[in-house]
């Protein structure tokens, strides 16, 4: 009906024209009744009646705060997810997120700007990894901390499409016997740790199913300790995090190898994690989607975590 009233009205409009230039008793040939007005009139005016909507404008998003895009993360940040500068931007140590250095930090503000964001409108906060997909009230719009994709978690938080793929792996000191061990089946005498709630622990509970029962760690840092102090033959993490752990936090160690990659479904991806039922959903997996399609995606994994250790796939 809104498209067709303004074409009714420009058609009488014309008959009342034509008669009054015709002059009384002069009835218009069918070449003067304008036909020719219509179409293009209502071509115009229809698209500004009705324009569609964008249901991932920066503005129609329910945010944390209007205008911000809010991103969680854990403290200690680590590289190569973060960069370490010079001179850290409190409360975060070791890694500062808001400089757009490192995989994670440049991924977030990557992502920030396909949903319309520029780098001063993102807001970082302290958001400790388990706190990030537990169930509840969010104080972030997304979450971007290595988190794995599981069903678990996506029953108490949205995680988005997969923003990298990876595969466990295991470090140790060069001195153990566990360095040149090869195989998993060979590796079910020694004992592994790992922090609580991440697919490393249970890569150790599922795959390496040791002898001994694995040894949890509240932080990434503490099961750093616990492999310095030989708690721990092997330390279970994921293989970018194991090049840093080798390269930069324990000397003399290795990485044994690392895991078969899982493909397909099964494919272990890092998510961004989002409030349940999020709004920003979406627009998230679109923004991912579109990174992946221009190249950006890779240039940023290929920048901040290429190769940087020999890590042999192990044996079954």
């Amino acid at each position: 009906m809104r498209r067709t009233l303004p074409v009714i009205g420009l058609l009488l409009a014309s008959l009342t024209l034509g008669a009054c230039v015709g002059g009384a008793g002069t009835t218009p040939s069918p070449s003067s009744a304008a036909p020719s007005v219509a179409p293009s009139t209502a071509a115009s005016v229809a698209p500004s009646v009705a324009p569609s909507a964008n249901p991932c404008a920066k503005d129609t998003l329910k945010l944390t705060a209007a205008g911000r895009l809010t991103i969680g993360t854990d403290n200690p940040a680590y590289p190569p997810y973060y960069d370490i500068p010079a001179a850290a931007t409190k409360p975060w140590e070791l890694g500062d997120p808001t400089d757009g250095k490192g995989f994670e930090s440049a991924f977030a503000y990557a992502l920030a700007d396909k949903l319309g964001f520029a780098k001063t409108d993102v807001v970082w906060i302290v958001v400790p990894f388990d706190n990030a997909y537990a169930p509840g009230t969010k104080k972030f719009d997304i979450d971007v901390n290595q988190v794995s994709y599981t069903a678990d978690r996506a029953a108490a938080v949205d995680l988005s499409d997969g923003y990298y793929t990876l595969n466990q792996s295991i470090v140790a000191l060069k001195a153990n016997k566990l360095a040149s061990v090869t195989s998993i089946a060979a590796m079910k005498g020694f004992k592994f740790g790992a922090q609580i709630g991440t697919t490393s622990l249970d890569t150790i509970n599922n795959i390496i199913a040791p002898t001994t029962a694995a040894k949890v760690y509240t932080t990434n840092d503490d099961a750093i300790a616990g492999l310095k102090a030989k708690q721990i033959d092997g330390l279970v993490v994921d293989l970018p995090t194991a090049f840093y752990v080798t390269a930069a936090q324990v000397d003399n160690s290795v990485i044994v190898g690392q895991f078969p990659a899982p493909t397909g479904a099964d494919a272990e991806h890092f998510s961004v994690v989002l409030p349940l039922g999020s709004s920003v959903t979406n627009c998230v997996n679109s923004s991912i989607a579109a990174m992946k399609a221009d190249g950006s995606l890779d240039a940023i994994t290929k920048e901040w975590l290429s190769d940087k250790a020999s890590a042999p796939v192990l044996q079954p």
